[in-house]
């Protein structure tokens, strides 16, 4: 019998209290430019696996854009189903939306599935084999595979290759450290884990206790958009790692979480005015949101992966658009504004 883990298990069968409980990610190593650091900032040395339906992998292909990685850094996309195996690369001249989704570019056509770099890594492994992943292509090891610690490697690291401009970039600028610190840590519990802790309950009790907790956040989230005159992002005129963290979240929220996850409390365009407007401003207005974004790898993904969920893996055509234009609402929210 295999050792590995069944890892479309979301939560344990032996837990009765039916809460999803996320794995904590393995490869937790840094890139520095220290003297004798085992992981130095290069062009092309390193690699970026993601996924586009993921939103953890999401906020690394973010912040690779906002911060000009684009040349320092390649990544590749693997398929949106996740399977028995995990996640798979695309097949050779195999058709599916997006760029860079390709056969793995770094290994031989055996290497067909992201579990392999993982194995490669470590022929132990265990665990899930989770995106993003970021890959040294030198040592032919993962370097970290946790996204809050990538983003955070991606906003500084690599400035001494960077032009001046990108290098002057700082989505985590000291002054507000504590207060991101502060916001991320019930955002991420709440919002971020929370849609899936709604998901992946298989008890009613967890589904109630995480699905109330995740709308009592938005509520709050509402709220400080809603007293936020400063400029239109979180903390006003200043873009940072909260902005980018929330994002990846709402924007799957009601093509996705309020069917699939039952996260039916509330629609953001009908029920969040203020979080509707930010979300819709970064899509639109700020380079690198809406070019991260890919909606068919999203809807894809969730609807045809989780069969313990979706078991006819029949994707919903709706909400239709995807994301509303800047200047339209939905008909409810025009019949208030009348």
């Amino acid at each position: 019998m295999s050792s590995k883990p069944d890892i479309l298990n979301w939560v344990d069968p032996k837990d009765k209290s039916g809460e999803f409980k996320r794995q904590v990610s393995s490869f937790r190593s840094k890139i520095s430019s220290d003297p004798g650091a085992e992981f130095p900032p290069a062009k092309d040395r390193y690699h970026l696996y993601v996924s586009y339906a993921c939103p953890w992998a999401h906020r690394t292909l973010l912040v690779r854009s906002l911060k000009g990685l684009e040349d320092i850094i390649p990544y590749t996309s693997v398929h949106w189903h996740l399977g028995d195996k995990g996640w798979r690369f695309a097949e050779k001249n195999e058709k599916v939306a997006g760029s860079n989704v390709t056969p793995d570019p770094l290994h031989d056509e055996a290497f067909t599935h992201i579990r392999q770099i993982y194995f490669e890594s470590d022929p132990d492994y265990s665990g899930r084999y989770t995106v993003p992943v970021l890959y040294d292509t030198h040592s032919k090891r993962i370097v970290n595979n946790e996204s809050a610690d990538i983003i955070r490697i991606l906003y500084h690291s690599f400035d001494s290759v960077l032009p001046d401009k990108a290098a002057a970039i700082d989505l985590l600028p000291k002054d507000l450290e504590s207060a991101i610190d502060e916001a991320n840590s019930w955002i991420y519990d709440d919002v971020n884990n929370g849609v899936y802790k709604s998901g992946f309950a298989t008890t009613q009790e967890a589904y109630e206790k995480a699905v109330t907790t995740l709308f009592s956040s938005l509520d709050r989230i509402e709220g400080h958009l809603s007293s936020q005159k400063d400029g239109p992002f979180w903390f006003g005129e200043r873009l940072t790692e909260v902005d980018i963290r929330l994002f990846t979240t709402i924007i799957r929220f009601d093509v996705v979480y309020v069917q699939h996850f039952k996260c039916n409390i509330r629609d953001i365009r009908s029920g969040y005015p203020a979080l509707h407007k930010w979300v819709r401003n970064l899509y639109w207005n700020v380079g690198g949101f809406k070019e991260t974004t890919q909606f068919e790898h999203i809807k894809k993904h969730y609807t045809k992966s989780h069969a313990q969920i979706n078991p006819h893996a029949i994707t919903p055509v709706g909400p239709l658009p995807d994301i509303l234009p800047l200047d339209e609402e939905v008909n409810a929210v025009k019949a208030l504004a009348k």
